[in-house]
Order: structure tokens, then C-alpha cells, then sequence
């Protein structure tokens, strides 16, 4: 069975992202692993005693965030999901990384604080997921809950409007929340463009995606694409937000900027980050 993995680090936030995946599993038919990295040096020091107790520690861990994750998903309704709970010692990327070589990974769930966005955690988990990782991560606010019928916005540009095999399996699954299949797309342009290429890029994206029903939109890019973006997700009431990091277009420039900050830190909507 595909498995949602979600990171914890026992935080208020982390809660907050695993009982989003738990709702978005009983909807996917999936199982969920949370996953708690170990740090290598954490639960040692110079003393002997600490090194030949350390599997006693790395127990009380387990068992901690076993705890933690029952405490997390009280309600009967989350009963019958398959919910793992690993302890790895390593730096989360290169644990999460190893754990995804050997198991069927759909997607990766992390928690933010929605107060101070991603840009209060430059340099943390959340950001270093979405800027080194090749895995389609969905970033969830401090206070972002899964709707029963979610709004899901795609923002791209028809440059790279190809969608990779992986990107189009992630966007596939994520709007099988949505019922019957709905999409809004907001396209972001550089400059004015010409109808032939809104007709074509219009025509690849559906191609890709035969079963959903897709609404286009169109931004122009006047040096401040995060508001644009904000008042989009505002006025027509997204509640996740897809974004497909790519060298060279808009949105990863995004990436490369402050844009992607001022969304998540403006935003209490999740952003699902896809990769090429």
C-alpha cells in the first residue's frame, strides 16, 4: 500500500501536519508512516555511561513517539488507518531519503508555524525539504485543516508546462480529494502572450490530466508574483496550493527569492511542492 510519510519533531506543528495526512489517507486509501530523526550526536556525551546506555535512549524515543502519535489521532474515525511510527538516527534529510529507497512514498507532509511562515525557518527542515529533496512535499500551516472539498490552484508557466511522470501522479492523487476532479490553474507570465501559446499550453496541461476538470487563469508577473498569488488563493478560496519547482521558471525562481517566504508566511493554506 502507498504510504504517506510525515516528519515529526513532537511540535504543535507537526501534530497539525499528521492529522492532515491522517485525512487525507482515509480518503486516499493509504498508510501513514511519521518518521522522527535522531540526531547523531543526541543522547551522548563524553561519559561513558551515556555510550553503553544509548539503545536504552534511542528505546525511550520509540516509545515516545509512539505515545505522541496515538495522542495525535484520538478520534475513532482515524481507527482503521495503518499508522507506523520510525525512530532513525541521522540527519532528517538523509534518514528520509534511505526510508524512501525501500518504500512506496506517495508524498511528504511537514509541519510549519503559520505565524511566522517558512521564513521564521530558513535553513530548517521545512525549507531544506523543499529546496534539496526530489520528492513531492505538502508543507501544512499552523492552521491549515483539510476541507471536506478542498480548492486545489496549480500555478505555473505554460515555458514548462510539460509536467514530469512523477509530478503528474502526485497532482493525481492530491485531487482525488476533490470530487468529482477540479482544478484551478494560474498561469504566470513574464510578459504578455500570445493566444497561440495560452491554446497550446492549455492543450498540454489537459492532455496530462484527461479526468479533471481544469479551470485556466492568467497573472502577470509585475515583480511582485507573491501577491498575486495571495489575492488568487483569497479570492477563490484554495485550500492547497501546487507549486512545481523547475530550474529556470518563475516558480522556482520563486524558490530562489523571497517570494516562496511571503507566500507561506501570508498563507494559512498548504502549498504542496512538486519536483521535476
Amino acid at each position: 500500500m502507498k504510504q504517506i510519510l510525515v516528519a515529526s519533531d513532537f511540535s504543535n506543528s507537526a501534530g497539525n501536519a499528521l492529522a492532515y495526512a491522517l485525512s487525507l489517507a482515509q480518503i486516499l486509501k493509504m498508510e501513514i508512516a511519521v518518521l522522527h530523526a535522531i540526531h547523531p550526536t543526541e543522547g551522548i556525551n563524553n561519559s561513558t555511561y551515556n555510550a553503553i546506555f544509548i539503545e536504552d535512549y534511542y528505546a525511550k524515543k520509540r516509545l515516545a513517539l509512539k505515545e505522541w502519535v496515538e495522542a495525535v489521532r484520538p478520534n475513532d474515525e482515524y481507527k482503521e488507518i495503518p499508522v507506523k511510527a520510525i525512530c532513525d538516527v541521522g540527519f532528517l534529510r538523509s534518514v528520509i531519503t534511505k526510508y524512501i529507497e525501500y518504500y512506496d512514498v506517495s508524498f511528504l507532509v511537514m509541519g510549519i508555524t503559520g505565524a511566522t511562515g517558512i521564513k521564521g525557518i530558513v535553513g530548517s527542515n521545512a525549507s531544506m525539504a523543499v529546496t534539496k529533496m526530489r520528492i513531492p512535499t505538502l508543507i501544512v500551516p499552523l492552521e491549515s485543516t483539510l476541507p471536506s472539498v478542498p480548492v486545489i490552484t496549480l500555478a505555473t508557466d505554460f515555458k514548462t508546462a510539460r509536467l514530469s511522470v512523477k509530478d503528474v501522479k502526485a497532482l493525481n492523487q492530491i485531487l482525488k480529494v476533490s470530487s468529482p476532479k477540479k482544478l484551478e490553474v494560474l498561469h504566470i507570465s513574464e510578459k504578455e502572450i500570445d493566444a497561440k501559446v495560452i491554446k497550446n499550453g492549455e492543450k498540454k496541461l489537459k492532455d496530462q490530466l484527461p479526468s479533471v476538470e481544469i479551470n485556466f487563469n492568467y497573472m502577470d508577473d509585475e515583480g511582485k508574483t507573491s501577491n498575486g498569488i495571495i489575492d488568487f488563493i483569497e479570492t477563490h478560496e484554495t485550500d492547497i496550493l501546487c507549486l512545481v519547482k523547475r530550474n529556470h521558471n518563475i516558480i522556482y525562481r520563486l524558490f530562489a527569492s523571497s517570494t516562496v517566504n511571503e507566500i507561506l508566511n501570508k498563507s494559512v493554506k498548504a502549498v504542496m511542492v512538486l519536483h521535476e
